[in-house]
Parts: structure tokens; C-alpha cells; sequence
């Protein structure tokens, strides 16, 4: 299957799950929740396209290599990738996967197979390890803001170990690399072993050039390594921002430090359900929780969950449409 045939199948499922997304939460209720935040919406979409931004300069900061003059593309190139991906991401189940093979399809003509697959999975790995540290630094600020209980402390002290073991895993993916040892896991597996094992020989050459390039990018360029994580985690914070003001539209006092919990809180709880497309249900429920971990009231959990389902169609509309724009390769190489 070509380029065109997964792009066509992707703005297939796009158009069918954002179909869905909009009929279940309905032309009313969307119109409604719009005319209720008013103004604020400016802003809760602005802060999307700044923490987009931020996501592109953490991914093109790990494409570019100055000994490979083919990776220096341009920031558009990027950032268009960066939206269109993430709205993949948002439609399909399993989430953040669906938007992977597309970004490696599209970064392979001008990157070829290996360094295009090296770079989308560098930047997947360090997205998720930004969200690791993020949930740390919020369990840290939960602990010093929140009246917690004892169960609810032990609760935090639990999350603390498992972010910290997520962590350690992290450097060593990024010490070792994974694809080959991924594929010997996998390889054990009833029912895939022989694919795997087969698909690993194959290509063992590609997981092993792709595990090189993985360990070069902390070994040897440490400093790329800190600005792209530096990016994604500043990204994670500013993402608190929409339901910040999203709270402040119906005149729910909330201060920035509350936002920070109630974002990360609510993302846990989504991403411990990351099976759901689209997180149906699951963020309005982490919403509630999270609110109510901070005193405010749980039902303005479902008002800030219907906005935030908003502004995902309105980046998700977005997202297909920059993905019938095509890579002009030649355009985009800056020769040095």
C-alpha cells in the first residue's frame, strides 16, 4: 500500500470518527458550550497552536543533524506533521499510535526508511517521557497543595515509584535503543512468534540502524536531547492553560496551581484507559475526580470535559486537511 493509499484510508477513519465524535456530542450541545465560554474560546484554541509549536520545535530539533543535510526541513514542513499526526492520534483506538506510520510515510521520501522511523520513534519516546516527568512534578505539587488523606498519600506515593520505574526505563531505551529487543519480546509471544521472528530477520539490519540512532541522540547529542525533552515538557505545562480557561468562562475561581493538577490528574486517568478512541467518557470522568481533588465542584468537570471535546474537532478538522497537503520535498532541503 502506497503513500496515497494510506493517506486516502486515513482521511477515511477521519472523516468517520470525527462523524461520530460530533453526533455523540451533538450540533446543539457543541453550539451551546461554544456560546457559554465565548470569548475564552480564543484562547483555549490559541494555546493549542502555541503547545503544537512547541511540539514541532522538539521534533524538528530531533530530525536535523547538520551532517545530513536532507534532515534540515523546514519548520511548516514540521508543524504540519506535528497537527496531522496528533489528529490521527486522536481518532484512532489505542492512541498515540495511529499517527506514527503516517509521519514515517511522510518523512521517508526525503529522510529515507531508517532515519524517518528512528526520528518519529525518538520523538513518540521522548512526548511520553515529557508526560512522565509531568506527572511527577504534579504528584510533587499535589503533595504540597492538596489536604490529602492517608489513602490518597499512599495513592501518590504508588504513582511516585511507578513514575520513577517509567523513568529509569526511559534512559535505558535511550542508552540501548528497543526495536531489536522489543522484536526478541515479541518473538516469545504465542501466536506472532514466527512473524516476529521472521519480520526480525528480514529487516535486522533497519532495527539495528534504528537502535544506533536512538542511543546516538543521548549519547552524542545530549544537547538536542534536553531542548526537544525542555519543548515537550514546557508543552505539557502550558496544556493546563485551556482548562484554566475554560474553568474562568464560567466564573470557576481556579488558580494556575489547581489547573496543573486538574490537567495531569485527568490525563492519568485517561491514559491508564488509552484503549478508548477518542477517550469517549474517560476524560470527562478524570475531570470530575481531579476537580473534586481540589474542592471545586465535580459536576463543571463535564462543562470543561464538552470544551476541551470542542477544541479536539476543531484541531482534528484541522489536523485532515493539512493531511492532503503534500511534502515538497525539494522545496523544504536546505542545503548547507
Amino acid at each position: 500500500m502506497g503513500t496515497k493509499a494510506y493517506k486516502a484510508l486515513f482521511m477515511v477513519i477521519g472523516i468517520i470518527s470525527l462523524g461520530y465524535m460530533i453526533y455523540s456530542t451533538g450540533l446543539t450541545v457543541i453550539w451551546e458550550n461554544v456560546q457559554k465560554t465565548g470569548i475564552w474560546f480564543v484562547p483555549v484554541m490559541g494555546s493549542w497552536l502555541l503547545i503544537y509549536i512547541l511540539n514541532a520545535f522538539a521534533f524538528r530539533a530531533i530530525i536535523r543533524e547538520p551532517e545530513l543535510p536532507e534532515s534540515n526541513l523546514s519548520f511548516w514542513a514540521v508543524l504540519r506533521l506535528t497537527i496531522s499526526g496528533y489528529a490521527i492520534n486522536y481518532i484512532t483506538p489505542f492512541v498515540a499510535l495511529g499517527g506514527e506510520p503516517y509521519r514515517i510515510l511522510e518523512l521517508k521520501p526525503a529522510l529515507g526508511i531508517q532515519k524517518a522511523t528512528s526520528s518519529v520513534l525518538l520523538y513518540s519516546l521522548m512526548h511520553m517521557f515529557s508526560h512522565v516527568l509531568f506527572w511527577l512534578a504534579s504528584i510533587l505539587l499535589i503533595v504540597a497543595v492538596v489536604p490529602l488523606s492517608n489513602v490518597m498519600l499512599a495513592g501518590c506515593g504508588v504513582l511516585l515509584v511507578t513514575g520513577l520505574v517509567l523513568g529509569y526505563w526511559f534512559i535505558n531505551v535511550y542508552k540501548k535503543g528497543f526495536t531489536v529487543s522489543t522484536f526478541r519480546l515479541l518473538e516469545k509471544v504465542p501466536f506472532i512468534k514466527t512473524r516476529a521472528r521472521e519480520f526480525a530477520l528480514k529487516n535486522a539490519e533497519n532495527l539495528y540502524e534504528v537502535d544506533e540512532q536512538i542511543r546516538v541522540l543521548y549519547a552524542e547529542r545530549r544537547n538536542v536531547f534536553y531542548a526537544s525533552l525542555f519543548y515537550e515538557f514546557l508543552a505539557r505545562t502550558i496544556g493546563c492553560l485551556e482548562i484554566f480557561f475554560t474553568a474562568h468562562a464560567i466564573g470557576l475561581e481556579m488558580s494556575l496551581s489547581q489547573s496543573l493538577i486538574v490537567s495531569s490528574g485527568s490525563s492519568l486517568f485517561a491514559n491508564l484507559i488509552f484503549f478508548f478512541p477518542m477517550q469517549l467518557g474517560t476524560r470527562e470522568g478524570g475531570l470530575a475526580l481531579a476537580l473534586r481533588s481540589v474542592g471545586l465542584p465535580a459536576a463543571q468537570g463535564i462543562f470543561i470535559g464538552i470544551v476541551l471535546r470542542i477544541r479536539e474537532i476543531v484541531w482534528i478538522i484541522i489536523g485532515l486537511a493539512l493531511i492532503t497537503k503534500k511534502v515538497k520535498v525539494k522545496e523544504e532541503v536546505v542545503l548547507q
